[in-house]
């Protein structure tokens, strides 16, 4: 079989995300004879029909979905490739893009992130979001490294691979007037003085919510909860300004000094989990390859190499 001809390819492309021979040739400035002609000319080679007449316009079939699907990956890789070529040539950036999903405590991958925030011309890039939405951008290579508080799924078409970063301690912090009233709570003391006083929690997205329930349950609690949120650091913001306690993991405790007037409640031995999820190609680049082999002396963090692969 003779190789494929990626520029017929960039036509099939074009004409599927355009929807019709005629809008893909006015967005290459071309003719439209001349795009239908290179499309099947794929066709031919592929051995199958692509492209459908739908209505007024064109629709994938299911070969066609599949070379889309990989067209797609092709060509917004190959758009990277100047601006990356720049950079690695002028080496005055290092750029770093990390997903963050919505379920994790922001302030412990800040501090996770900490070994590669000194590197010279950086440029960090953050992206929040749903876990499948960064997974997606993870398969396009838009992203190095998907932090997040559950393993990536078993898919093989993912082609990644899902690492235990880190496993903290939880513990509870609130504004010092709560923290007081809970000391002279008549009360058997923590935690058994979240019953008396007003409680946030991260929504029930977050693996570390399900993880508190138990936690709860365990010791017959039942908290007063006023407030619930997907962002740990905007809960903290709330707390600081003397809505309720709040967990947070030890591991991002070290920012809260950032926050005036919050006090530690407690400890608890709730665990929240990091896992960092990654493709082939981002196992390669330089900074990502440093947060995962990172040895961690923070107090009361465990470093683990337990590693899930969801490969062929």
């Amino acid at each position: 079989m003779s190789n494929l001809n990626y520029r017929h390819l960039h036509y099939f492309w074009v004409v599927a995300k355009e929807g019709g021979f005629a809008r893909a040739a006015d967005r290459l400035g071309m003719a439209v004879q001349t795009i239908s002609a290179q499309v099947r000319e794929l066709e031919r080679f592929m051995g199958c029909q692509l492209l459908k007449p739908e209505g007024r316009g064109l629709v994938l079939t299911e070969a066609g979905q599949a070379a889309f699907s990989r067209a797609e990956e092709i060509f917004q890789i190959g758009q990277l490739i100047p601006h990356e070529v720049h950079e690695a040539a002028t080496q005055r950036v290092q750029r770093l893009s990390v997903g963050l999903s919505d379920g994790l405590s922001k302030l412990a991958a800040h501090a996770l992130l900490a070994p590669v925030l000194d590197t010279p011309h950086l440029r960090l890039v953050c992206h929040e979001g749903e876990v499948d939405q960064l997974l997606g951008e993870l398969a396009l290579h838009h992203l190095d490294l998907v932090l997040t508080d559950q393993p990536a799924p078993v898919n093989p078409t993912l082609r990644i691979t899902s690492q235990l970063l880190a496993s903290t301690p939880v513990d509870w912090y609130g504004p010092a007037v709560l923290v007081e009233r809970a000391k002279r709570s008549p009360s058997k003391g923590f935690p058994y003085n979240l019953e008396q006083l007003p409680v946030l929690l991260p929504t029930r997205h977050a693996s570390l919510r399900a993880g508190l329930e138990r936690w709860f349950e365990q010791h017959h609690i039942r908290p007063q909860i006023v407030g619930e949120f997907e962002d740990s650091a905007l809960m903290s913001v709330f707390a600081a300004r003397g809505l309720g306690v709040f967990p947070v993991s030890r591991l991002g405790a070290d920012d809260l000094s950032m926050m005036s007037g919050l006090h530690l409640l407690g400890q608890t031995e709730v665990m929240e989990d990091v896992h960092a999820i990654y493709s082939r190609r981002g196992q390669n680049h330089p900074l990502v390859s440093k947060l995962l082999g990172r040895r961690s002396t923070a107090a009361g963090e465990v470093s683990i190499e337990s590693e899930i692969t969801s490969e062929n």
